[in-house]
C-alpha cells in the first residue's frame, strides 16, 4: 500500500478507521528527510496492519494545530480515529515497527 498524503480536508477521512501512522512533516526539515525513507520501507512491512498518512504542516496548519504539533516531525498513532501514542523526532524503523505494532 502506498503511503498517503493527507490535508485538512480529508484528514479525518484517512485516519479514521484502523491503525494509522500520521507522519506530520514539512519539506524544509532535515530529520523528516531523513524519516522519509524509513517510512517507505516500514509501509511495505506493515501492509494489512496499518497504514501511513503525510501532512504537510506548512499546507495544513489547522490539523498540525488541533493535534498540538510543536516540532517535527511528530507521529501519531491513531486508531479508529483517536490518538493512542505519538513521538517526536527521528527513530530508527525497528522503533516505529514495535510502536504500530502494539496498536495493531
Amino acid at each position: 500500500m502506498a503511503i498517503l498524503n493527507a490535508t485538512d480536508a480529508d484528514f479525518t477521512e484517512k485516519t479514521n478507521d484502523g491503525v494509522v501512522l500520521v507522519d506530520f512533516w514539512a519539506p524544509w526539515c532535515g530529520p523528516c528527510k531523513m524519516i522519509a525513507p524509513v517510512l517507505e520501507e516500514l509501509d511495505g512491512e506493515i501492509e494489512g496492519k496499518a497504514k501511513i498518512v503525510k501532512v504537510n504542516v506548512d499546507d495544513n496548519q489547522e490539523t498540525a494545530s488541533k493535534f498540538g504539533i510543536m516540532s517535527i516531525p511528530t507521529l501519531l498513532v491513531m486508531k479508529n480515529g483517536e490518538t493512542v501514542d505519538k513521538v517526536v523526532g527521528f527513530r530508527p524503523k525497528e522503533e516505529l515497527a514495535k510502536l504500530v505494532e502494539q496498536h495493531a
